[in-house]
């Protein structure tokens, strides 16, 4: 399955609402599994962003989705990137002519 980075930076919403944010983190988790996709770690940072996720998701599709669904609760705003392993990476690659 294709893997994701997300950034996610809390809105004034979200800053207010702090003490929910572990359970927002698992209901979106649930909200990923249901479209097909595992969290693989979810980390709170120091910094320009607040959270990181990194998730894999059955499509770029599916991942939009979710990501979307999560940041329109008003809580965050997020910047999701597509990340290719160094497998898959060399694949590319390989393709280059």
């Amino acid at each position: 399955m294709p893997t994701y980075v997300t950034l996610f930076k809390w809105t004034e919403q979200g800053t207010k609402d702090m003490k929910n944010a572990p359970a927002r983190f698992a209901a979106s988790k649930n909200l990923i599994e249901s479209v097909g996709g595992k969290v693989l770690g979810i980390y709170v940072t120091m910094g320009k962003y607040d959270v990181v996720a990194v998730t894999e998701g059955p499509s770029d599709e599916a991942a939009a989705a979710a990501v979307l669904s999560i940041a329109s609760k008003g809580n965050v705003t997020s910047m999701t990137m597509r990340a290719f392993t160094e497998k898959e990476f060399a694949e590319i690659v390989q393709r280059l002519p």
